[in-house]
């Protein structure tokens, strides 16, 4: 256990790979089943969690509140199972009132959703961890702005949601350049991963840094080493600076793997 029973996770950043393929056998993502496998193992199992995923923004930060969401199957072109796939677990309209709350107090607007159901950054990782889809959901749109600093304090308003043993997990993925993983891979473009892998890995996990000084570092994202061939677009990050912001201390553990030939990352605070 990386956690005693007594001592509670705040928050994980998980790579969730490519669309359903983790669920569909493709061995670019056997790396990414094994890990996710072993963390849910590895940490105390949560009373409920709360995922940010890449897959929503929206003009202010968004909460799901109803008490059975269905699942959007966000991703098109893929075999018919792909869109067989179930994950009945329930959502939990009291905490969305709290995080709707939480958010609100730290003077960051915020809205309930009570329609909208769980996309794929949060079914098919938690399909993996938690199969038995016995722990209820709630769901948190990114913001459309995309701007780290806005989703480090959206991060920090949630502080408190561990001491009621919530997980936050940020559903994203440390690189997600759609192009690099359907071309030819080249020596720059793997020096390019690797270079901001680093990067991300010494931001996140050194406990040299002041809180100030990663911060600054998470805000300024974009000047690292291969940043933005990484993300051209940063929604796949930024749920990573949500995490960040909950705990606002280097990460307990980082993990690294290949997912779809690239080198990626997943941290646990």
């Amino acid at each position: 256990m990386f956690f005693s029973r007594s001592e509670k996770p705040k928050s994980l950043f998980i790579s969730h790979g490519g669309g359903p393929l983790p669920l569909l056998g493709d061995a670019g993502h056997e790396e990414m089943l094994g890990c996710l496998q072993m963390l849910a193992e590895s940490i105390p199992k949560p009373d409920a969690i709360v995922v940010v995923s890449a897959h929503w923004e929206a003009e202010v930060v968004t909460i799901t509140s109803a008490k059975n969401p269905s699942l959007i199957y966000d991703y098109y072109g893929f075999p018919e199972q792909a869109y067989a796939i179930e994950y009945p677990c329930a959502g939990l309209p009291s905490l969305a009132e709290e995080i709707h709350t939480l958010i609100n107090e730290a003077d960051i607007e915020t809205s309930l959703d009570d329609s909208r159901g769980f996309d794929h950054g949060l079914f098919i990782p938690l399909k993996i961890m938690y199969p038995h889809a016995d722990i209820p959901c709630v769901q948190l749109s990114l913001v459309a702005s995309l701007d780290p600093l806005h989703h480090i304090k959206i991060g920090h308003a949630l502080k408190t949601l561990s001491d009621k043993n919530v997980l936050v997990i940020g559903s994203g993925f440390s690189f997600h350049n759609l192009n690099a993983f359907f071309n030819a891979n080249t020596e720059e473009d793997e020096s390019l991963n690797i270079d901001f892998e680093n990067w991300l890995r010494d931001t996140c996990s050194n406990e040299m840094y002041a809180p100030g000084e990663r911060e600054q570092k998470l805000v300024n994202w974009s000047k690292a080493p291969g940043a933005l061939f990484c993300h051209p677009r940063e929604e796949h990050l930024l749920p990573l600076h949500v995490c960040y912001g909950v705990a606002k201390t280097a990460s307990k553990k980082v993990f690294q793997l290949k997912i779809m030939g690239k080198q990626s990352s997943m941290y646990l605070w």
